[in-house]
């Protein structure tokens, strides 16, 4: 960890760029960033009420799914106004303190959202091939002890960040080149040697979302090898399968490119690498809840359930003229 440097203290306010070459571009790039939000926001929260108001769906993969929407609540409120606020409003300043607030918001959920996917393997794993223990083995006390566990070991990976480029000395511009307060991003302005701080937040990325990937993986194919007794079985599982490999990507091969371009793509274009990296915050949040709201049945039927009590409740009683 870097000393203190009191020669050059941290600044009050950083400027946000926005999308360097692009910056004409902002008002028009608002409109689809804005709609992902509005999806993401309206999706997550129409998960999180179906599954709270039909109570046959307060099952261990309802309540990690509930978990996750959460989880892609708070990823995408962290992000998405202050970049709108950005694109629309052109307000560039962001106090420093907020920068390294939001900073440590993206990265913790990140690592939460990623841990969640691998609870989420973990239980269909053993509904799959161990059913008739899966309500001893998942109980509420057990999802409970797992999601604790993967919020520490969000936190504790990355609460290290804000605090690390607290301390770095600040002596160049103080305009980041993104949209939002990126780990990378800001480091780079710092006026010392940063390469064992990069190192430290690649490696911790590394850790973090290839350990949950492999783990994640060897599910799957542990799933897909396990013999079941029946075509229609079978075919369901496959089914489950690629709904859950399809999330997993959507959210993994963005955050793939994102590391490759942070680790060998000194010649990407800032545009591109900025593009990347605001896909891998937006369109895992927007996708989730539509994967699964249209894969899973009993969320559709949750959902038209919901509907129909809404719909019941807010119609007036026959014989009340209006």
């Amino acid at each position: 960890m870097p000393p203190l440097n009191t020669s050059h203290p941290s600044p009050a306010t950083f400027s946000l760029m926005g999308i360097p070459g692009l910056e004409h571009l902002h008002a028009w790039i608002g409109i689809p960033f804005c709609s992902m939000y509005v999806v993401a926001m309206v999706g997550n929260v129409t998960v999180l009420a179906v599954i709270r108001a039909e109570r046959s769906l307060c099952k261990p993969m309802f309540l990690f799914l509930c978990l996750l929407s959460i989880t892609d609540l708070v990823l995408s409120m962290s992000t998405l106004p202050r970049m709108l606020c950005l694109f629309w409003l052109g307000a560039h300043n962001i106090a420093f303190d907020a920068c390294l607030t939001q900073m440590f918001f993206i990265h913790s959920f990140t690592a939460l959202e990623s841990g969640f996917f691998l609870s989420m393997a973990i239980d269909r794993y053993v509904a799959i091939c161990h059913p008739l223990c899966h309500t001893t083995i998942l109980t509420h006390t057990h999802i409970t002890i797992m999601g604790i566990i993967v919020v520490i070991w969000g936190v504790a990976f990355f609460s290290p960040h804000p605090v690390l480029l607290k301390q770095l000395p600040y002596c160049r511009t103080r305009i980041i080149a993104h949209t939002y307060g990126e780990f990378m991003a800001v480091v780079k302005l710092a006026c010392m040697d940063i390469g064992a701080t990069k190192r430290y937040s690649l490696s911790m990325a590394t850790i973090v979302g290839s350990c949950d990937a492999v783990l994640i993986a060897i599910s799957c194919v542990f799933i897909l090898l396990f013999n079941l007794p029946s075509k229609a079985a079978r075919l369901k599982t496959l089914s489950t399968c690629v709904s859950h490999v399809w999330v997993i990507l959507v959210f993994y091969t963005p955050a793939f490119f994102s590391f490759l371009t942070h680790r060998f793509g000194h010649h990407i274009a800032p545009p591109v690498h900025i593009f990347i990296a605001n896909i891998y915050l937006l369109i895992p949040p927007m996708m989730n809840p539509i994967i699964y709201g249209v894969k899973t049945k009993r969320i559709r039927e949750g959902f038209l359930k919901f509907l129909t009590i809404k719909c019941g409740s807010a119609s007036p009683p026959l014989g009340i003229s209006h």
